[in-house]
């Protein structure tokens, strides 16, 4: 059974109801209880103008990788996002997946660990309460290591929990 890190972001139609759907349907395809980082507001990167709802949800699955990406891309799309989405635009729903275990994934639907999650803090800080000692498996570097080194932006643990 895997260990898989699933980020969730959402800046349109009400982003925490949208973030407590993705989280119930995680728990749902889950084989043990999720484990779950508080809720944090980020500015949004590229050209969106509302900030995001972010946090990191932990399941474990028995699912392959690419299985698992075609449920978290239909659940998305039963959410509300379009198939075809312009990068980095305001979205009501947007579930990665971080990391799969210690796997490695290059395809060319699929990069495990996710390509950009490193310079994200949205995504690092609420790893780093579900999983204070992860370590990623490229660079070797633990969690405390890559928020050192990720590039700032404006992020706030929110008030409201889930």
């Amino acid at each position: 059974m895997a260990q898989v890190v699933i980020a969730l972001g959402s800046n349109l139609d009400d982003p925490f109801r949208q973030l407590s759907i993705a989280k119930e349907f995680l728990e749902e395809i889950s084989f043990a209880p999720v484990l779950s980082s508080s809720l944090y507001e980020s500015e949004p990167i590229g050209p969106s103008d509302f900030d995001f709802l972010n946090a990191v949800v932990v399941i474990k699955t028995k699912a392959a990788p690419d299985k698992l990406f075609e449920m978290i891309k239909t659940q998305e799309r039963n959410q509300g996002r379009p198939s075809r989405y312009p990068k980095w635009t305001a979205r009501p729903i947007d579930m990665d997946i971080i990391a799969y275990d210690d796997q490695l994934i290059n395809t060319d639907e699929l990069t495990i660990p996710h390509a950009e999650y490193s310079r994200r803090l949205f995504v690092l800080l609420p790893m780093q309460e579900v999983l204070p000692n992860w370590v990623d498996p490229i660079t070797n570097k633990s969690i405390k290591k890559l928020i050192e080194t990720a590039p700032s932006m404006s992020i706030t643990k929110s008030t409201s929990t889930w």
